[in-house]
């Protein structure tokens, strides 16, 4: 474009010298004529020039731009890298030997093949991601990749260095797990927090995919806040609702959960949790600070604190509202889970011992409306243990003000 550019000033200049001498002074007023018209034409070829580099400009920008970002990407994975495991699950499994038997002349059968079991070899059953939170060995992971209370399980950190971890704490519940390890001096990752994030904003995931490529980052953005998943595991088969997750369209792979999804400055921002299977580029992460509020009860206390309401809710959409034929567009629908254990409400917990029940809507706590930018298990995680809040729902389409005092969670 600037070559072309270049061509269209040379060639008004070649034809206005032609012009001029091809001319006689009897000629001169239209020579002075298409001399004019030359300046103009100039002149308006100069405000092109303008317009180009106006545009070439911005294209200048805009690739410093992206290889500013690109610098970025670079060194907050250069940043985080160190401080993100692999995990090994393994278990002792049976081991069979195969005998085939002769022709029988007593028998209808040919021969055929049976098993015998020999004794049990210990095989590599599975694979998962974490990070390291402090450089004495914490671990934060999801609760699915080191469910199994029989298997072993092993660190790899991004050295290749190999370390038996133990598992001091899960939640279900929430997917959490916290690892630890023997050592000092681990490179290990700070939270930000997840309740500035912002739609579009950069988003990278880093983790063990498909067990196998460890270490694998992918880059995308943030797609969605506050969601609500039922995800389920292919080992137990069971499932669980997840409240208040992230959405990006990094890539998440099989083997992924557990590893950290961070912002451009290497921060955490969330935790790998789950894919759509029937979709692409949909995952989904845990919130970084509800992790970080587990992941620091276990640090200073040894076990998971938290504090407790007892119900089992939908966080209200317009599509719930609109299928529920309710009120309102916002709060938290209180309702059974899946099966017939999976209660509404607790018997004896704080919600039951206020008088809340099933298909009450809790529309605010303490003054906080439960929208998507506030769900109801994000305001808990952030209350005290003993401390009395003021929660306002909707029963049979009349509000009202409870006081429930929240008490610690059982154990899983």
């Amino acid at each position: 474009m600037v070559n072309m550019h270049k061509r269209i000033i040379t060639i008004i200049k070649n034809n206005k010298s032609a012009i001029v001498v091809s001319v006689g002074a009897s000629m001169l007023t239209f020579a002075i004529l298409v001399i004019a018209t030359g300046i103009i034409l100039i002149a308006r070829f100069g405000s092109l020039n303008s317009a180009f580099t106006s545009f070439t400009t911005q294209s200048r920008t805009t690739v410093i731009d992206s290889s500013v970002e690109q610098s970025n990407v670079i060194n907050a994975v250069a940043k985080a890298n160190p401080a993100v495991i692999s995990i090994i699950i393994s278990k002792d499994v049976p081991v069979y030997e195969q005998y085939y038997q002769q022709y029988n002349p007593f028998s209808s059968l040919f021969g055929n093949t049976t098993q015998n079991q020999t004794g049990t070899q210990t095989q590599q059953i599975g694979g998962g991601s974490g990070f390291f939170v402090t450089s004495d060995g914490y671990i934060v992971t999801n609760n699915h990749v080191v469910e199994d209370t029989t298997a072993s399980y092993t660190v790899i950190t991004n050295d290749g260095k190999k370390y038996d971890a133990k598992v001091l704490a899960k939640d279900s519940t929430l997917d959490v797990a916290i690892l630890k390890v023997e050592g000092t001096g681990f490179k290990y990752l700070t939270f930000a927090n997840s309740d500035k994030l912002q739609l579009g904003q950069s988003a990278i995931a880093i983790g063990n995919a498909l067990a196998e490529f460890q270490n694998s980052i992918s880059l995308g953005i943030i797609s969605g806040l506050s969601r609500s998943i039922t995800a389920g595991t292919n080992t137990s088969g069971a499932t669980e609702t997840l409240d208040n997750v992230i959405q990006t369209d990094a890539a998440i792979n099989p083997g992924n959960s557990g590893g950290p999804l961070l912002d451009i400055n290497g921060n955490v921002i969330g935790v790998n949790v789950a894919i759509e299977d029937s979709a692409n580029s949909i995952g989904f992460a845990l919130p970084g600070n509800m992790v970080k509020s587990i992941a620091d009860s276990v640090i200073k206390n040894g076990k998971i604190i938290k504090p407790y309401l007892g119900v089992r809710f939908t966080q209200i959409t317009d599509t719930i509202k609109k299928a529920n034929n309710l009120s309102v567009d916002y709060g938290a629908l209180i309702s059974r889970g899946s099966t017939s254990s999976d209660l509404a409400v607790i018997p004896g917990s704080p919600a039951d011992k206020a008088g809340i029940v099933e298909n009450d809507i809790i529309l605010e706590i303490d003054g906080t409306k439960l929208d998507s930018n506030h769900s109801l298990s994000s305001i808990i995680a952030q209350k005290q243990i003993g401390q009395t809040i003021t929660v306002k729902i909707s029963h049979d389409g009349t509000e009202k003000t409870v006081q429930v005092k929240l008490v610690q969670a059982p154990t899983s």
